[in-house]
């Protein structure tokens, strides 16, 4: 995640690509929308396949997609950014950008890195792998 909260933050500090989204948009669509937002290039022509809706422990819910894309560049993001008052209390509203880094990680990396609140995505990403396989 970028930002100065997270600037100097690597254990469980890094997310999915995620956002809200209203009613009448489809999730699928939406995740497709927030990956470009946040990426800065339109996510890969794949078959995506739900994960699942999970519940964060601030009560959001988000909708996970998964899809094999082994040409995607996760070091090619580009991000769009965010104003913020920094340092908070100063009055100076500074840019910074969504994301600031973004890569490929094995299983166990990832549950290291990944904000708790979305290790169920990855447990429903490796069930839904090992499905493939049988």
């Amino acid at each position: 995640m970028g930002g100065p909260f997270w600037a100097r933050k690597d254990q469980h500090a890094w997310s999915i690509p995620k956002g809200e989204f209203p009613e009448d948009e489809e999730p699928l669509a939406a995740a497709k929308r927030e990956f470009t937002e946040e990426i800065g290039s339109p996510p890969p022509t794949a078959d995506y396949e739900l994960l699942g809706v999970f519940k964060q422990p601030s009560g959001k819910l988000i909708t996970a997609f998964a899809a094999e894309a082994p040409d995607f560049q996760p070091g090619k993001i580009v991000s769009n950014t965010f104003p913020m008052e920094w340092p908070k209390g100063s009055g100076v509203i500074k840019d910074f950008p969504e994301i600031d880094d973004a890569r490929w990680f094995e299983e166990t990396v990832a549950r290291t890195k990944l904000v708790k609140g979305q290790l169920p995505i990855v447990d429903a990403l490796v069930r839904h792998l090992g499905e493939q396989l049988l």
